[in-house]
Order: C-alpha cells, then sequence, then structure tokens
C-alpha cells in the first residue's frame, strides 16, 4: 500500500536521467509526480535528427497558407486529426483572453479494412495531410512510431514508483491512444492585456504527455502549493507530465497539475510538439492496487479511457467526438 502523505512544494522541476539505475529513477519520478506531476527525462534515445525534423517541418505546415490549412480542419475528422485554428479550444474558462494556439493534430493511422475503423474511436484512423508539403506525412508518422517505446518505458518507471511490476501498463496499452500535436504560438502583440497568454491554465486529459519544446521557453507548471513555477527549456530532454486519466488511477497520490504558455514576452515564434498517451479507449480506468485505503479512500468513481476523453473534449470544444463520427 501507498502511504498517502500531503506533496511538498517543489521550487523547481527535476531532471531525470534514464541511464541510470531504475530505482534511483522510480525513486525520482515519485517525488516529482508527488509534487508538481513534471519532470524532465534526459538520455532518452530519441535520435536528436528526427527531434529537428520534427520542429522544421512543423514550421513548414503553419507556414502553409491559412486557407490550405483550413481544408484540414479537425472537424472533417472521424478521428478528431487535422487542423485546429486560432482558438478553437477553451482551455482555461475563468480567463476569456487565453486562447489555445493553432495545432495539428496526428493520431493512430490505420489502413483501409482495419476493424478498429469500426469502434470510432477518437484518435484512431486517417489523419489529414496537406497535400502540397510532401515528406510531412513520413516525418509524422516515423516520429509517432519512434516516441511510443519511449512512452513506454515511462510508464514501466510510474509503474515501479507505486511499487508495482514494471509491466503493470502493458496489457492497458497493446491499443494505446498515441496522439502528436503541433503547436505554433505566435508572439503576442504589444497591446496584448495582461491575462492574454498563449495557453490558459489546464491539465492535459490522459496518462502521460512527453512534450518537446524549443528555447524560446514560457511553459509554467502550478506545483503542490499553488505557486506557478518556469519550465525552463533544457536541450536534449523532454518534458514529462502526468495527466488526468494517471491521477484517477492513483487516486490523486500522483498530481495532474495545471499548466500554462506565456509566450507574451519573446517577440518570437514558439513551437512545441506534445505526444499524449493514453491507454486503449474502452479500458476501465479504477484505483491502482494499493493506491485506495480507508485512511485515503477513492476519490473518482469508475469508469472507462473513452468515456473520459470524450467528457473533456465536449467540456473543451463543445461537442461529443463520438456523435461526430457517428453522423460522418
Amino acid at each position: 500500500m501507498i502511504i498517502y502523505t500531503p506533496p511538498e512544494p517543489a521550487k523547481s522541476i527535476p531532471v531525470i536521467d534514464l541511464l541510470a539505475s531504475e530505482e534511483t529513477t522510480a525513486r525520482a519520478i515519485h517525488k516529482a509526480c508527488r509534487e508538481t506531476g513534471f519532470f524532465y527525462v534526459s538520455n532518452h534515445g530519441i535520435p536528436s535528427q528526427l527531434i529537428k525534423g520534427q520542429f522544421d517541418w512543423a514550421k513548414r505546415f503553419f507556414d502553409l497558407p491559412l486557407a490550405e490549412k483550413q481544408m484540414l480542419h479537425m472537424s472533417k475528422s472521424a478521428s478528431t486529426a487535422g487542423y485546429e485554428p486560432l482558438g478553437g479550444q477553451r482551455l482555461d474558462s475563468q480567463d476569456a483572453k487565453a486562447e489555445a494556439a493553432p495545432t495539428f493534430y496526428c493520431g493512430v493511422e490505420l489502413e483501409d479494412g482495419d476493424p478498429l475503423l469500426k469502434k470510432r474511436w477518437r484518435g484512431f484512423g486517417h489523419n489529414q495531410w496537406p497535400a502540397n508539403l510532401p515528406g510531412f506525412r513520413e516525418q509524422m508518422l516515423a516520429y509517432h512510431s519512434a516516441i511510443r517505446p519511449l512512452g513506454d518505458r515511462v510508464l514501466s518507471l510510474i509503474a515501479l514508483s507505486l511499487e508495482l511490476p514494471a509491466d503493470w501498463f502493458s496489457p492497458l496499452y497493446d491499443t494505446p491512444n498515441a496522439t502528436v500535436r503541433l503547436i505554433h504560438y505566435p508572439p503576442q502583440p504589444e497591446n496584448a492585456e495582461f491575462n492574454q497568454i498563449g495557453a490558459g491554465a489546464h491539465t492535459d486529459w490522459g496518462d502521460l504527455t512527453l512534450l518537446l519544446q524549443d528555447m524560446v521557453g514560457g511553459l509554467e507548471v502550478q506545483n503542490a502549493s499553488g505557486h506557478w513555477i518556469e519550465a525552463t527549456p533544457i536541450p536534449g530532454t523532454f518534458v514529462v507530465n502526468i495527466g488526468d486519466l494517471m491521477a484517477r488511477r492513483t487516486n490523486g497520490i500522483y498530481t495532474s497539475n495545471m499548466h500554462r504558455v506565456k509566450n507574451n514576452r519573446s517577440g518570437r515564434d514558439r513551437y512545441s510538439i506534445p505526444f499524449f498517451y493514453g491507454p486503449r479507449p474502452d479500458s476501465l480506468v479504477e484505483p491502482m492496487p494499493g493506491c485506495d485505503s480507508t485512511e485515503h479512500p477513492r476519490l473518482f468513481p469508475n469508469c472507462t479511457a473513452a468515456e473520459h476523453m470524450r467528457e473533456m473534449f465536449r467540456r473543451s470544444y463543445g461537442y461529443d467526438p463520438a456523435d461526430a463520427a457517428a453522423a460522418a
């Protein structure tokens, strides 16, 4: 049983070396997931050239004419893959000036005839690709394929950090919900209001997010005491954070903390590339072994991953993707 104790506020976000021993990394992850829900990972094994290519292709995509990008609007996709324009998603309902930046989503690519197409799961299906950007599809799918093993590696360390077998998550991730997102944060105008920022305060929805951020900076994370701290870009690392599903699984022992993006000081374009990693959509989300007890009773009802994701999508976008898929 994991003994529940109140988390301590962190003043910084730790860097965890994935070449260190499993015991060392698991212990560091446990501490980070209690204090901020965020940590960096170094020595992650993703080739630097693939990372550089991902940023290069992101810029090329967002440099396309708006009309070409609008042809790929995510509302045209049964799996909600494609382009999302500025302000398409509401992240911070308490801050009318906090609008999400332009985005491109790439989900799990399925071939015609794949039986999973009949399930109409969000994030699974046919991605939308720009007609006038040859090589973009190949880069996105190569990165999507390379990043998944890193997600599995981090999940195994999270399991160990909770005193569970390293392969505890494996049955839930035989058909994972895995989405690569490209985000472009244009510089804020000089006359921007004080509360006008790139992305409002929000939590992520799934189990895990692996984030590539460029060197412009702007990501801020809320710690256990409610104070905001900067997630300063560190070359050669990913920023990792746990999401709402992991908070539900751990019965609140691990924290899905608020984070936001401020891009009103750099005067430059900012690009970031999160990878959202979640379990098989029809898998049950319930407390992991040892995470609920008489002293720390259950905080959340059971649900499936798909039910949770659909509800979060509805809150953020104003419609249910399953309804849209059925009508397509």
